[in-house]
């Protein structure tokens, strides 16, 4: 069984093109996800048409990254998708990550057979489930098959097929910004607006746990939201220009967490520690006492760096003033003595306030 515990696991939607070579941030936090040094991963490269090669790349990084153990398990039909054979690595994995390639192959093997459903299972059970590219579109109920790029959204510009419904009430698409996949994107959320739209940068994961999403890697990843749409989805005619008034567009970098069910975001940026937090609650309230200090004075904070400028230049005036008059310069070796002491100001001549 696997050592991860605490109820399901986490769902890594990669946008493709993950960072392999240098920080690898995306992968380690999958590997963190699955175990850390326990990690056990099957990887399934089905949708890939690279061969053993992407199993022995994703074999290499995971285990460089610290994972206990890596296996590639890839069925290639829904007959090895029902064998036991191909289903028995998946009942002991703490992480399984589907690679990308041919979306539709991987949902025609995958979805509905014994191997999804041991992959269901597997997340129930607390393993991290992930995928890029095509991988991170089955995790969604419904996933796009294929599609055309472009920002407009256009009647029939995509298919959908069954996904492995991992991510409820969503679907989920990839390579988001790189291939310019706003126009099919947010004409399916025009014809199901019951449906959030989630696009995902190249090197981004969005990460869901439970009901929140939060968002990993160097992209940012895109949220349409039609629940007050205004469409005419339903009577656009072939290619048509779709119609899509008052959708809500979330665009969240790195560090921005997003509640899946409300539909709202609940942070950004890194959180500081509490004692930090608590540090500069104490520094802004001296702060505020000492402006009020000032305010009451009725004299504003720039008088004094004014009061300060006019005593030099009375300095330097007297001091020039001085020698004009005869008095013995110093000489070369004689130190010089600073100016007189400024006159105190005129109480009368205070700014009181004003800048």
């Amino acid at each position: 069984m696997s050592d991860v515990q605490g109820g399901a696991g986490a769902l890594f939607a990669i946008g493709g093109a993950e960072d392999k070579l240098k920080k690898r941030t995306v992968l380690q936090e999958f590997v963190e996800a699955a175990g850390g040094s326990k990690a056990r991963i099957v990887v399934v490269p089905t949708a890939s048409a690279l061969g053993p090669d992407v199993t022995d790349v994703y074999r290499a990084l995971f285990a460089a990254l610290g994972a206990e153990s890596v296996v590639g398990v890839r069925p290639e039909n829904r007959e090895d998708a029902d064998d036991p054979a191909f289903i028995a690595p998946l009942n002991d994995a703490t992480g399984v990550f589907m690679t990308g390639g041919n979306q539709l192959k991987l949902a025609g093997v995958v979805t509905g057979t014994a191997f999804g459903r041991a992959v269901t299972a597997a997340h129930a059970r607390g393993a991290a489930v992930g995928g890029t590219s095509a991988g991170a579109s089955i995790l969604a109920e419904h996933m796009i098959a294929f599609g055309r790029s472009g920002a407009t959204p256009r009647q029939r510009m995509s298919q959908l097929s069954s996904g492995l419904g991992l991510v409820q009430g969503a679907i989920v698409d990839q390579h988001f910004a790189q291939r310019n996949r706003y126009g099919r994107l947010l004409s399916l959320v025009a014809q199901s607006p019951g449906l959030l739209g989630i696009g995902v940068d190249e090197d981004t994961a969005a990460v869901v746990r439970g009901t929140h999403l939060e968002v990993v890697g160097r992209g940012a990843v895109t949220i349409f939201d039609g629940t007050r749409i205004t469409s005419n989805a339903h009577n656009a005619k072939r290619s048509e220009p779709i119609l899509a008034s008052g959708v809500v567009l979330h665009v969240l970098p790195a560090t921005a967490t997003f509640d899946l069910q409300n539909r709202v975001l609940l942070s950004y940026g890194p959180q500081p520690p509490a004692e930090e937090i608590a540090e500069m609650a104490a520094a802004e309230a001296d702060l505020r006492k000492l402006a009020k200090e000032i305010a009451a004075e009725g004299v504003s904070p720039r008088y004094y760096e004014e009061h300060k400028r006019r005593a030099g230049r009375r300095t330097a005036k007297s001091a020039k003033s001085a020698i004009g008059a005869g008095e013995s310069r110093p000489g070369a070796t004689e130190p010089i003595t600073a100016g007189a002491e400024p006159d105190s100001p005129d109480p009368t001549q205070a700014d009181n306030g004003n800048p």
